[in-house]
């Protein structure tokens, strides 16, 4: 068995800032509300004509990650790309990835797991690399979220907390001591429909939608119960990564850096003080990008690594928990 290090991160946000008084213009809300509710204060979205898609800011997260690991889009063996909003139904942003990068004919996989997304996507890298299948594999998150929110009154308690952006990494063939240590997996399908988007599917093509349902309950905005997905993403997001740190003989005082998926601070903050972890132990930066799903942790991990806060021989740990349920947790020797 080999082993996988991630060798190269990088990240890309729209330039476009929309703060909490911009969403105050567009439906009941303000502030201080969506501040005590999520932690958020702003994000970035996709602008009309800013030449942005999910694809396309992946590939300009996969250039900065490439780069930083020494290495060409040639030298890529394998795609993994996780969205939950694609530029198209089909094919996935995999393959436009690869045709935008100019790269050989790579196989490109495409994985539909939300907020779980990108660590189930390094679970699959790393199982491909330590077999010895491949040795350079692009592992991208990225979401365009903003075209697809209900921006009134209506659909503000979930259109306040997402925004658009995405992350990447490279996934390499080590013989180090430090890499990846191993990826622990979960799903509980019984919770399907308390975070879920309908239509448009094939169980609610657009014809259906438009003729069967008034406006006022449109399908193809998503729908959160939010506070039971708080309730169990609080346990599962401390069950997972204990599992991983019991799995490695580590505990919560060996972490110099927790990166959860960004989907509320408040359950970030809620996991921090369980854990009983000090603020230099956690990187949260939902307060400037709101939740971007697939594409939070790479842009986290890639901005904690910027900052300094993730040195050479550092304990890491991922950690996601989404719709499905999924969750997981990803243990990294820096």
């Amino acid at each position: 068995m080999y082993k996988s290090k991630i060798t190269g991160v990088g990240h890309y946000v729209p330039e476009n800032v929309v703060t909490n008084h911009d969403l105050s213009k567009l439906m009941d809300t303000n502030d201080a509300w969506i501040q005590e509710r999520t932690g958020i204060k702003e994000r970035r979205h996709i602008k009309k004509g800013d030449g942005n898609s999910t694809s396309v800011m992946g590939v300009k997260a996969s250039k900065i990650a490439l780069e930083r690991a020494n290495l060409t889009p040639n030298d890529i063996d394998m795609i993994v790309f996780a969205t939950l909003s694609p530029d198209m139904y089909f094919p996935g942003g995999g393959v436009q990835v690869q045709e935008m990068l100019g790269m050989r004919t790579v196989p490109a996989l495409d994985v539909r797991n939300q907020c779980s997304g990108f660590v189930y996507s390094i679970s699959v890298a790393d199982q491909f690399v330590k077999t010895g299948m491949y040795k350079n594999i692009l592992v991208i998150g990225a979401e365009n979220h903003s075209g697809g929110l209900d921006f009134t009154t209506r659909g503000r308690g979930v259109s306040v907390i997402f925004g658009d952006g995405a992350g990447a990494v490279v996934v390499s063939r080590s013989d180090d001591e430090s890499g990846i240590l191993s990826t622990h997996l979960h799903s509980e399908g019984k919770h399907k429909d308390e975070l879920a988007l309908d239509g448009p599917s094939t169980g609610y093509w657009v014809p259906e939608i438009i003729e069967d349902n008034p406006q006022e309950n449109i399908p193809y905005y998503p729908y959160m119960n939010g506070q039971f997905v708080f309730k169990h993403a609080v346990v599962r997001f401390a069950e997972v990564i204990n599992e991983g740190l019991e799995a490695n003989n580590f505990t919560a005082n060996d972490i110099n850096m927790l990166i959860p998926h960004q989907a509320n601070l408040r359950i970030s903050q809620f996991i921090q003080k369980k854990m009983r972890l000090s603020d230099d132990q956690v990187f949260n930066n939902i307060q400037k990008y709101g939740n971007t799903t697939a594409a939070s942790i790479p842009i986290a991990l890639s901005e904690a690594w910027e900052a300094g806060k993730i040195k050479d021989g550092d304990l890491v740990v991922l950690a996601a928990f989404g719709s499905g349920f999924t969750w997981g947790s990803v243990i990294i020797k820096w």
